[in-house]
């Protein structure tokens, strides 16, 4: 089993990470489908085969993953480094959303009694929020450090002027700086490279990458002029009423994105191995990633991204790749 020290922390974080945002009835923020007994299997599997973080996010399927999640761990939750989020909007009021302190410390305390934890290893700022003052947000952050009740945080999403702006306002406030940010990452999309991964060098924060897969494009689940499965997620997201979700869904299909896909089966065709192993292998060799989130919604899937973390794609390959995802061109 590998691992990597998160950011400028001495925690260890498996390379694998569990993501949970399918756990729990389908609806909301989160794809879920995958229900509580299929759940567990997954969590079970996960961490038996070694790995240790898990990550979720109180907006997930309602606030049912959270839920699965603690009644998983119970009996083992020292082995488990816990990730969770808070931003997204939990109520109604004016209030119940966002990075302030009157939120963050009423969703912090309610995330604990979902996962029936007296602390989180991983507390993270699910989005930027710009209506409130990063230096208010710092401070709360490491009062929930100095309480006992968070050991660590960290970003999600967050640009590279947003990361400077927070490690500068945790020094002002003399409080915890972030030791991560989760990003989106793939062959498929790399908004990351020019200045995001390059900050969180210089600023002491490890990666933890959400979409290694695109997705699922890269898995070669979706053929060119076929409509998609409607269990799978970009069917949902084209069965959806929100035009948003549809257009979101056709941009995930375009060509360019096919044509990456078309040639990362040939190569995983030519290693003897799975499109899904490889896109996962890609990801996990790039510099500057300390862990990758998968997100599968059956232990059957588990098992076939768990094969990305045995291979180690050779230097050519990964050149090879390199060039297929900076193009998107159909290379021949």
């Amino acid at each position: 089993m590998e691992y990597a020290r998160l950011g400028n922390s001495g925690l260890m974080v498996s390379r694998a990470s569990l993501g949970t945002m399918n756990f729990g009835p389908s609806g909301g923020v989160g794809v879920g489908s995958c229900d509580e007994a299929e759940a567990r299997l997954i969590i079970d599997a996960f961490l038996d085969t070694g790995h240790n973080l898990i990550d979720t996010a109180d907006a997930y399927t309602g606030g049912e993953s959270e839920r699965i999640v603690g009644r998983a761990i119970k009996r083992r939750r020292d082995a488990v480094v816990l990730a969770t989020k808070a931003f997204l909007p939990q109520g109604p009021g004016a209030n119940d959303k966002g990075l302030s302190r009157a939120h963050l410390t009423r969703a912090l305390d309610a995330s604990l009694r979902r996962l029936g934890t007296d602390y989180i290893d991983l507390y993270q700022c699910h989005q930027w929020d710009p209506g409130t003052p990063i230096d208010e947000t710092m401070a709360t952050l490491d009062d929930f450090v100095r309480s006992g009740k968070v050991r660590y945080v960290g970003c999600s999403n967050f640009t590279a002027a947003q990361i400077v702006e927070s490690q500068w306002a945790a020094e002002r406030v003399r409080g915890t700086r972030f030791v991560s940010l989760q990003h989106q990452y793939s062959l498929l999309a790399q908004s990351i490279e020019p200045e995001i991964r390059p900050t969180c060098e210089r600023h002491g924060l490890g990666t933890l990458i959400w979409s290694p897969l695109g997705d699922g494009v890269l898995t070669g689940r979706y053929a060119r002029d076929a409509t998609p499965d409607r269990s799978s997620r970009i069917g949902r997201l084209m069965d959806s009423p929100s035009p948003l979700a549809q257009a979101w869904g056709n941009e995930l299909l375009a060509e360019r994105n096919l044509d990456i896909a078309d040639e990362v089966a040939k190569i995983a065709a030519a290693l003897g191995s799975t499109s899904t192993a490889v896109a996962l292998a890609w990801v996990r060799q790039r510099p500057g990633v300390t862990s990758v989130i998968l997100g599968p919604r059956t232990l059957d899937q588990l098992t076939g991204n768990l094969t990305g973390f045995a291979l180690d794609l050779p230097s050519d390959t990964i050149a090879r790749l390199d060039e297929i995802s900076a193009t998107g061109a159909r290379l021949r």
